[in-house]
């Protein structure tokens, strides 16, 4: 039995075939650059669907992920909502599973406005952790550039993040946690509060009290991802911890 994201891909292939905007299963597969024997076992609810295979999907025909994943809106993306979707890019390994993408800091004004070349993301250096937690789902790893959210996270530090949807945005950002937000010109560390709802913007705050906290427009958020670890070769000596107590 296919799971249900692979039943509503199905269900999308068979509405292209029925709207003759393909002409045959192994057509859909082939410009997919994917095998038709594959697509034939996930067609039989054989296996599943895989996540390349879904993003190639979503480019080329304007499947509407929000219908894949949740089950809500139409099965396609009308022009409207096409232009303003960022098809997120992910990197596998041979078994198909997926790898974790590092940002490093001198990559993070390219990604802020080039995160839609896939050749872009594929060509950053990627990695994978043994924790169960980072098997699920989609993660990335960005470098803590600057001193605005010292004494909790260092420059140098590397923040790994699981990726929040953009229609789990409203009810999923918890206020005073920490965020990866990426705008259309930078990508940054700090603490969220939610004002998305009533004001369509986020409040952005940082750790160090030097920083003024200041807001975000929904319309100019590209991509958000919640901080779930941090990496750092930051070791503290007691003098330093001292000096973060006073």
């Amino acid at each position: 039995m296919s799971n249900i994201v692979t039943q509503r891909f199905i269900k999308c292939h068979d509405k292209l075939r029925e709207d003759n905007r393909v002409r045959s299963s192994r057509q859909f597969a082939l410009s997919l650059d994917y095998l038709p024997q594959s697509l034939s076992e996930i067609l039989k609810g054989r296996r599943d669907v895989t996540i390349e295979l879904l993003r190639k999907a979503v480019e080329k025909y304007k499947i509407n992920p929000v219908y894949i994943y949740t089950g809500e809106g139409p099965m396609f993306m009308s022009e409207e909502s096409d232009n303003s979707f960022r098809v997120l890019t992910i990197v596998t390994n041979s078994d198909e599973d997926e790898r974790i993408v590092h940002v490093p800091v001198p990559a993070q004004a390219g990604y802020a406005s080039d995160m839609s070349d896939p050749t872009f993301i594929q060509e950053l250096p990627t990695f994978t952790l043994p924790d169960y937690k980072y098997k699920v789902g989609t993660h990335r790893a960005f470098d803590v550039a600057g001193d605005s959210m010292e004494p909790t996270m260092f420059e140098g530090d590397k923040v790994v993040c699981s990726y929040l949807e953009p229609t789990l945005w409203e009810t999923a950002i918890k206020d005073n946690y920490v965020y990866v937000i990426v705008t259309r010109a930078d990508v940054v560390v700090k603490r969220v509060v939610n004002r998305l709802k009533a004001e369509k913007q986020l409040k952005l705050f940082s750790d160090n009290a030097y920083y003024e906290p200041y807001t975000v427009n929904i319309g100019d958020i590209r991509e958000i991802w919640y901080v779930r670890a941090k990496i750092s070769p930051f070791l503290p000596s007691p003098d330093n911890i001292k000096r973060y107590l006073r």
